[in-house]
């Protein structure tokens, strides 16, 4: 999501994430060094302040607090899931930032599960407590493929404007591209790609010879060798086959099960999920083939992000939008 922040000209001051490899991706594909590995359980106003050198005060807070707690997938829910409260905790850190200096905007991004008829009751807890902190709180459901991203993902983006000094602006999410119909074709970024680098125990993504994330499991299943995979077909939870003239199925690989190929004889390489998603050819993520695969599972489309992104500046600034914002 900040990736896309950055390309409609916002200034990313403070990044966290929990997870070590996501913070090494971060800062190895920027010059300012400023993600950190933080668990946002434990962040204070004190802490933000002595990371920044000086009292922080960002113009915008964006986020999205893990959201496989409420995603359609998990079967395993259970009313202790500690990740259920961390939209709160989010609020509640936005709520002391805002009450110090005014904040101009929020952004919580989440699955739409979030909607469903088993999550609902939280939703209406969340955009309480997100309104409470100061913000006339809207919603939207947006999907990637509308935004130019060869996939379809669906997201829930939660957006609040600052009461104080908008009033009660409504935000209705951004304009989808108008070329766009149903997304773009898988095929205008992998068609052409030379084959990956399969796994080894011993292998140096950094000699790859076409992109560092261009790696896969080897294909070892019979399936990809019998036929009995077809293009297109999404009906196997385990061998969802992706259509070159459509876009991708959502981007999400739990069990490591990453999409298959639509020429059917092997499975997505990172790279490849990485381009559906809309990241660019400079972007590289570290960690291990694992990790790398969990990555890029649970990011933030660049283009749809950005799209958020400028409907933001709409209202931030109507006339001349902009510049060099800091958002954490």
């Amino acid at each position: 999501m900040d990736l896309g922040f950055e390309n409609a000209n916002f200034e990313i001051g403070l990044a966290f994430d929990k997870k070590a490899d996501s913070v090494r991706t971060y800062n190895h594909n920027r010059t300012d060094k400023h993600g950190h590995c933080f668990d946002v359980n434990d962040l204070t106003l004190e802490k933000l302040d002595d990371l920044w050198g000086s009292e922080f005060a960002p113009e915008g807070v964006i986020g999205g607090p893990p959201c496989q707690s409420f995603s359609q997938a998990n079967r395993a829910i259970t009313e202790t899931d500690p990740r259920h409260q961390l939209p709160l905790v989010y609020a509640k850190l936005l709520k002391k930032l805002n009450a110090r200096n005014p904040v101009s905007f929020f952004v919580m991004e989440n699955v739409k599960g979030l909607r469903s008829e088993l999550h609902a009751h939280r939703l209406i807890i969340f955009k309480d407590a997100l309104a409470d902190a100061g913000f006339f709180v809207s919603e939207q459901l947006l999907n990637a493929a509308d935004y130019g991203t060869p996939q379809k993902r669906e997201r829930l983006f939660i957006v609040g404007l600052n009461k104080s000094l908008l009033g009660e602006t409504v935000w209705p999410g951004p304009e989808k591209s108008p070329e766009v119909e149903r997304g773009p074709a898988i095929s205008t970024v992998l068609r052409g790609l030379p084959e990956p680098f399969y796994y080894s125990k011993n292998a140096n993504p950094s000699a790859f010879p076409y992109h560092r994330n261009h790696w896969c499991m080897a294909p070892r299943s019979a399936r990809f060798k019998n036929g009995s995979l077809r293009s297109g077909d999404s009906s196997n939870r385990s061998f969802k086959t992706l259509a070159w003239e459509k876009p991708s199925i959502t981007v999400a690989y739990g069990h490591r099960e990453v999409h298959v190929h639509p020429d059917c004889h092997r499975r997505l390489s990172v790279y490849e999920a990485m381009l559906l998603q809309g990241f660019p050819h400079s972007y590289e993520l570290l960690g291990s083939l694992s990790s790398q695969i969990d990555q890029v599972s649970e990011a933030v489309p660049p283009s749809m992000a950005e799209a958020v992104a400028r409907s933001l500046l709409k209202h931030l600034s109507p006339e001349e939008g902009l510049e060099n914002d800091e958002a954490a």
